[in-house]
């Protein structure tokens, strides 16, 4: 008897080291991939642990089997690449939908909680570290942009736009801590502006008008508001750059990208060009109004996908957003995570309208904060069924 209370204590520490590593993790990716890395291998780690030693079963909602089906297609692309060695380097970003079943198998209401408060403040300190750079050591230009402490404006407004659907969700469905929320918005707004990322203004508009929608439609009036006060009060630079938005001229490359990506598939339907191969074949599916020589990527989520693994990888990629939303739709509608479901909703509506102008999804900072506010729902869910399930046990036992 006193051995299985060992184990039991053990385990036990094993899964609160494995939280206290993923809570970590989705902070901490705010300020350094590394650690954000580290601290996920960690609780990789111990969530694997858990599994094999302490013999819990594997569980994962069902909207990581998509994502399943989609890495293998991911890997079959690979392995046909014209660089096979090149592009199955770049498939390691398929262990980071480990993190759906991690976060299923770890989180229940009170750790969710207090994740998003996590990621909520560092997003705040965050959101200080790009306002320092645009103020003080002017950062206000395309060629120099705030972009805290990453490595590039794009992962670090796509983060913050995050970051918004979290504060913006808990300020209109949450019952606590909403005052908090309040007072760092400004903050993460002006952020995400001085970035200058059109794609994260984008993404940001389109969860804020989701939430409003959701919460009271005649809250969508805020929005016109709002544009007003930017135009008001943004400076010359940052006016450009939104009114470029509509301006042909301006997007003339990205239009460029989406017809060479169409000859992408045109000429690789199945399989695509191989994952990492856009930027090694951009020159030979270049077309004559092309302003840049080079891309890295294609700019937009589907296309870049079909471009790279095929038609059938961007169908298994389709199935998990749609599976996604109807899931995510249908707890809100519940009402018993109203909150939650609207962090994720809000984080998918933001991915897709952001993700029609740059790749996000294959970015990794982006994913992994992605993926765990996206399952934070499902895992709650898991872990409030569970312990339903325990009390009726044992109510039946008493009997």
């Amino acid at each position: 008897m006193r051995l299985v209370s060992r184990d039991h204590v053990t385990s036990r520490r094993v899964e609160q080291i494995a939280v206290a590593a993923l809570v970590g993790s989705a902070g901490a990716l705010q300020f350094s991939i590394a650690a954000g890395q580290i601290l996920l291998a960690v609780a990789v780690a111990c969530w694997l642990a858990m599994l094999v030693a302490g013999r819990q079963p594997f569980r994962a909602p069902r909207i990581f089997w998509p994502l399943v089906v989609y890495a293998g297609l991911t890997l079959v692309s690979a392995s046909f690449s014209p660089q096979p060695k090149t592009s199955l380097v770049d498939c390691k970003q398929l262990v980071l939908f480990l993190l759906v079943p991690i976060t299923y198998q770890l989180m229940n209401e009170s750790r969710a909680q207090t994740l998003v408060s996590v990621v909520m403040a560092l997003g705040a300190a965050s959101a200080a570290i790009g306002i320092f750079e645009f103020g003080i050591l002017h950062f206000d230009g395309l060629g120099r942009r705030p972009q805290g402490t990453l490595g590039h404006y794009m992962t670090y407004s796509g983060l913050l736009m995050l970051v918004i659907c979290v504060a913006l969700s808990r300020v209109l469905f949450s019952q606590r801590e909403r005052t908090w929320a309040v007072l760092v918005m400004p903050a993460l707004l002006v952020a995400v502006a001085v970035t200058l990322s059109r794609n994260a203004w984008v993404g940001a508009c389109v969860a804020a008008a989701l939430l409003f929608s959701l919460k009271d439609f005649r809250l969508l009036a805020v929005l016109p508001v709002v544009a007003a006060v930017f135009f008001g009060i943004a400076p010359t630079t940052m006016q450009a750059r939104f009114v470029s938005i509509f301006n042909k001229g301006d997007n003339l490359d990205r239009v460029a990208m989406m017809q060479e990506g169409i000859h992408m598939v045109r000429d690789h339907p199945v399989l695509g060009v191989g994952p990492n191969m856009v930027q090694a074949l951009y020159e030979e599916y270049r077309v004559p109004y092309a302003v840049q020589k080079v891309n890295p990527h294609l700019h937009n989520v589907p296309m870049q996908i079909a471009a790279e693994r095929g038609l059938p990888a961007l169908a298994a990629w389709l199935g998990f957003i749609v599976l996604l939303v109807v899931d995510l739709g249908r707890r809100f509608r519940a009402g018993d995570q109203r909150f939650l479901a609207a962090v994720a909703l809000a984080s998918v509506v933001s991915m897709l309208a952001a993700g029609m102008f740059e790749y996000n999804f294959g970015d990794s900072e982006f994913l992994m904060l992605f993926l765990i506010l996206v399952t934070l729902p499902f895992a709650v869910e898991r872990s409030e069924l569970r312990t339903s399930t325990s009390e009726l046990r044992s109510q039946q036992i008493e009997v």
